[in-house]
């Protein structure tokens, strides 16, 4: 048999294959229907509970004025006192608190980074952010420890929930980049041991208010 008509089968063989449309291999797993399916408990206790499971610091805060107490009260705990935060919203808040935000601090030189994000997935523990926020992914990453700050109408079930809540918020002007970050960086890549704070905060705090309860 010739060379060339051994490539001819072979070719004959793949036009075939692309041809013929090719089953799902989980079929369940495709298409609009979701495999996981909601607990019976509040979306907040979930998120609390898998997010400590990634050696994450969770507080629930019935308002912001306890929230900013649990924040300050963290960072006196701490001395931390180069605390980076970018948002203008946030800083305004933090000030009431009397938190000191130094505008002419970087990333290189602080202690703690302080974000808000734009959810919160319960069923893995994860926080969502974005190149839209002014800190965009830096601030969850270059800084040593990270507060996220954020509300109970920001948490969702599923990642496919946080999508959707970020194209309802952003319609076609989605943001260049969605981060994903589940409890503090670690790796077990040396020697299969975990090391947490490698390529990431070496602490995650979640600071959750109840903005449902407050409007009730």
């Amino acid at each position: 048999m010739s060379q060339s008509s051994s490539k001819e089968k072979i070719l004959k063989k793949i036009r075939k294959a692309l041809s013929d449309s090719t089953p799902l291999p989980f079929p369940q797993s495709e298409g609009s229907a979701n495999i996981y399916h909601p607990p019976a408990e509040e979306l907040e206790f979930q998120f609390a509970e898998e997010f400590s499971r990634l050696e994450g610091k969770f507080s629930y805060c019935i308002d912001e004025g306890e929230m900013l107490a649990g924040v300050l009260a963290l960072c006196k705990s701490r001395s931390w006192n180069k605390i980076f935060c970018s948002e203008k919203p946030l800083q305004q808040l933090l000030s009431l608190a009397e938190i000191k935000i130094d505008p002419t601090l970087t990333l290189r030189d602080c202690e703690v980074s302080i974000t808000s994000c734009e959810s919160l997935v319960s069923r893995t523990g994860t926080i969502v952010m974005s190149a839209a926020q002014s800190n965009g992914r830096t601030a969850s990453v270059y800084a040593p420890m990270h507060i996220c700050i954020a509300y109970s109408d920001q948490v969702v079930y599923d990642v496919r929930d946080a999508i959707k809540l970020l194209k309802d918020k952003y319609t076609r002007n989605l943001p260049s980049l969605i981060t994903f970050a589940s409890g503090p960086s670690r790796t077990a890549d040396i020697e299969k041991t975990l090391i947490v704070g490698v390529h990431g905060p070496a602490e995650v705090y979640v600071f959750l208010v109840d903005r449902v309860a407050n409007q009730r």
